[in-house]
């Protein structure tokens, strides 16, 4: 049988830890909750980016880009909504 969620953990010993769970709810436009990766900046945004889209993911066409975007809106191939960040843009998270 498949697992429904599973949890990532450090692989250097403690440390926080990130669970995802699957849900059968239809992908939203504009999700209430996303996954943000971060980047050093825009040259590590741009190959991440591209590294990301070589693996499946695709480019989203989001209608709140703001002028001086620090990130790019991707989707995940069953459509689910992520970014990339350039932490240096803006100084960081």
């Amino acid at each position: 049988m498949e697992a429904d969620w599973v949890v990532l953990t450090p692989a250097d010993g403690p440390g926080v830890q990130l669970s995802l769970g699957r849900s059968e709810t239809p992908v939203q436009e504009h999700p209430r909750i996303h996954l943000d990766l971060y980047a050093g900046d825009a040259a590590d945004q741009a190959a991440e980016v591209e590294r990301l889209v070589s693996l499946g993911a695709r480019r989203v066409d989001w209608d709140l880009y703001p002028d001086d975007a620090d990130f790019v809106v991707l989707a995940d191939p069953d459509g689910n909504r992520f970014c990339v960040i350039d932490t240096g843009a803006h100084g960081g998270p």
